[in-house]
């Protein structure tokens, strides 16, 4: 019996180390140079609007403190992150006053995960909603440096501090050309609030989001902290045409425009044999809209031609709606000669079908973000995916194989083993 389990644990061992050895093994020589670590600052609405208890049945003031718990918790080590408050200490009624209500709850840099927390717990409902200010004090936070800079602000309502107008501090902090973005969260928001959040980030290229549930709060705070981490390429604005004659000409990369109602936007690609297309492309419902719309994505030759199309659609309330496609351009066959092969225009088209209330502003139009991507084309069949597995399918015949002779191998010693116990 123990010489058995000998076998046994040798024929596993035989496995895993087979296993292991077809296992690609990452490159450590060339790293890249280690970059400075990106900051973040999350700019939290302490107002007294935040008493309302309506999202999950508890007060805004406590959705917020729950999800700051969970996205400290998640914040990954390379993070420098900061919490800076506004309307937290002042109680009265002085306009001036309120207005200053604004400090930095915990510092940006390496994050003390119990001290954060502790200093997120004492928070309460107080005073007036200072957004503009807020807004350049958190700049002034994340000063200096080459690192990726963020800023999330987490508000219940429209600020209440004007005529210094927060759209506009976002517009002159976009303009020194600091790379700082400044994402927006607006829990359970009305028209004006969401109209001058979907503005402040706008101005500086971040995103705005509606927030209903905690839940919803808390996921999208630690997408938005993982971007830093992790930063995206900045979009390009860029303007579609009515036909695609008139198309702007898109090279890779990702671009912004505006949309509007049930309108068609066309755009152009040009793709070498052997290439492939990969494009997608979300509308952003920054307004009231009706039930039941959708979106479509289609690639056409110049003659009008469909080529391939991708589509979705939705019923209720939405903040956004993507779809995608990918078209690749067959390779072709060796000709005479080095003449270089011709460039094959495709024609994007991009089409909405949302409607909105009678009462509100169709202009301008929605905001839109499309994805452009050319990458090679898939040039031998273990390029393409096969059985869903892709270019994992060498490896399970592997493992597969290897797992047939080592039964092979154990149901022979097996044998073996019992003839020499039969024998003596």
């Amino acid at each position: 019996m123990i010489t058995r389990k000998r076998l046994a644990t040798g024929a596993c061992a035989l496995l895993a180390a087979l296993s292991v050895a077809l296992l690609p093994t990452s490159a450590t020589a060339d790293e890249p140079v280690a970059k400075e670590s990106p900051k973040v600052e999350l700019v939290l609405d302490v107002s007294g609007s935040m008493r309302a208890k309506d999202i999950d049945g508890k007060s805004r003031m406590s959705a917020a403190k729950q999800a700051f718990n969970e996205v400290l918790d998640a914040v990954p080590e390379e993070v420098r992150l900061g919490i800076r408050t506004l309307g937290a200490d002042y109680p009265g009624q002085d306009r001036k006053q309120g207005c200053k209500d604004t400090r930095q709850l915990y510092p940006v840099g390496p994050l003390d995960r119990t001290e954060a927390k502790t200093a997120v717990a004492t928070l309460a409902p107080t005073g007036w909603t200072p957004i503009g200010p807020a807004l350049l004090g958190a700049a002034k936070d994340l000063e200096g440096g080459d690192a990726t800079r963020r800023i999330v602000l987490i508000t219940d309502g429209e600020d209440t501090c004007a005529p210094l107008d927060p759209c506009q501090v976002a517009r002159e902090i976009a303009a020194k050309g600091i790379h700082l973005v400044i994402d927006t969260l607006g829990l359970v928001p009305d028209a004006k609030t969401r109209q001058q959040l979907t503005c402040i980030a706008e101005a500086t290229g971040g995103t705005y989001t509606s927030v209903h549930r905690t839940e919803d709060l808390s996921r999208r705070v630690r997408q938005l902290v993982d971007r830093a981490a992790d930063p995206v390429a900045t979009p390009v604005a860029t303007a579609g045409a009515l036909r695609c004659a008139d198309a702007p000409q898109l090279k890779p990369g990702l671009y912004t425009d505006r949309e509007s109602f049930g309108q068609h936007r066309w755009y152009r690609v040009d793709l070498l044999p052997g290439q492939e297309l990969r494009a997608s492309v979300s509308v952003s419902a920054d307004r009231a809209v009706n039930n039941d719309y959708g979106v479509l994505l289609r690639a056409v030759t110049r003659h009008g031609r469909e080529i391939v199309r991708g589509s979705e659609a939705g019923d209720g309330r939405t903040d956004v709606i993507s779809t995608g496609l990918r078209y690749p351009k067959p390779d072709l066959d060796d000709g005479p000669g080095d003449a270089k092969p011709a460039a094959e225009t495709v024609c994007l088209q991009v089409s909405n079908s949302f409607s909105a209330p009678p009462s509100v502003k169709t202009t301008p139009g929605m905001p839109i973000e499309l994805t452009v991507d050319v990458v090679d084309g898939p040039s031998a069949a273990s390029d393409v995916a096969s059985f869903g597995l892709g270019r994992g399918w060498w490896l399970l015949g592997v493992l597969v194989l290897v797992g047939f002779v080592a039964g092979l191998l154990w149901g022979w010693l097996s044998r073996w083993r019992v003839a020499v116990w039969r024998t003596h």
